[in-house]
């Protein structure tokens, strides 16, 4: 028997009448009637010298044979999608597909955006406000921006500046609650997305680096970060938030940093890309967007004290 390959039309149809269970569904997603696509079956059982589905009454089924090079088929033909859509995106210099997470999106991002797409007008931006893990060799994303503490193995990571929480709340609130010793009786508001953050960035952690010895008492969760600060904007209580959540509200008015004391995290913000496109002409100029707007409001922070958690930690 020849190893020879068969043509990609026969098993182009194979695998679609193999996913579907269906010639006529089959037939359907490949733009052709269901003659030809039982044609290209056909040649294809031949090419093979065995039959690959059993013909039943309004309905078909896989023959040992047909079980055996399903998966391969299915495998083959999504190796070969990925390997394409990922030359398509390698010669493409005007598409940017971006994915960043919901609370930097609203927060941080989208009212920075504006300046970015009058400053390229070239560059058709997509953003993708998600938490998803995704792969950028396999899914359409150019650039993930991401926080934690990830390895980041096979991708070119750029981390951005050090990232702290300190508390924020409204100016009336802020008259209520002067010293952080008074924090003990105001309403708190929790982050639960850095729960998973070890050591832990969160209330009883700030009380400590302030030299207040009796945890807070318990307050209301959000787990979003975004939310928490909106329910903070809202007067609902005193947030325990990251620096690139609040720098707008901070700027407007809605927000005061009275304390002038926050803990850091290991944890970064990272710029995420694969290797061989970092030097792609629309990632080249997101990337030093990104790095430069940080960078516009690094002297707004300059009376923070800084803590590491590792320092007040349990």
């Amino acid at each position: 028997m020849s190893d020879r390959l068969p043509p990609l039309t026969a098993l182009r149809a194979f695998d679609a009448a193999a996913r579907h269970m269906s010639f006529a569904m089959a037939a359907a997603e490949l733009n052709v009637t269901p003659a030809a696509l039982s044609f290209q079956i056909k040649s294809l059982e031949e090419h093979l010298g065995t039959p690959l589905f059993r013909r039943l009454n309004r309905a078909v089924e896989l023959t040992e044979a047909g079980r055996t090079l399903a998966p391969g088929a299915d495998e083959g033909f999504r190796a070969l999608t990925q390997a394409w859509s990922s030359t398509r995106r390698l010669l493409d210099d005007t598409t940017l597909t971006v994915t960043a997470g919901p609370a930097l999106t609203a927060k941080w991002l989208a009212p920075r955006l504006f300046d970015f797409a009058r400053s390229h007008p070239e560059i058709e931006l997509r953003l993708s406000a998600s938490l998803k893990m995704v792969d950028l060799r396999r899914d359409d994303v150019d650039v993930a921006i991401r926080f934690g503490t990830g390895a980041d193995e096979g991708l070119s990571s750029v981390p951005v500046r050090r990232e702290w929480m300190v508390p924020v709340m409204t100016p009336d609130l802020a008259e209520r609650f002067p010293t952080p010793q008074s924090l003990r009786d105001a309403p708190l508001i929790h982050d639960d997305s850095i729960s998973f953050l070890n050591p832990r960035c969160d209330w009883p952690a700030w009380f400590r680096a302030a030299g207040v010895a009796d945890d807070p008492l318990p307050g209301t969760h959000f787990s979003n970060a975004d939310h928490a600060v909106d329910a903070a904007c809202a007067g609902l209580g005193v947030a325990l938030a990251r620096r690139p959540m609040i720098i707008k509200d901070v700027q407007e008015g809605r927000l005061v940093v009275p304390f002038k004391l926050a803990i850091e995290t290991r944890a970064r913000f990272r710029f995420l890309c694969l290797p061989e496109a970092e030097k792609r002409p629309q990632i080249r100029a997101f990337r030093d967007w990104f790095l430069a707007e940080i960078d516009k409001t690094a002297d707004m922070w300059a009376d923070i004290e800084i803590i590491p958690v590792e320092d007040v930690s349990e």
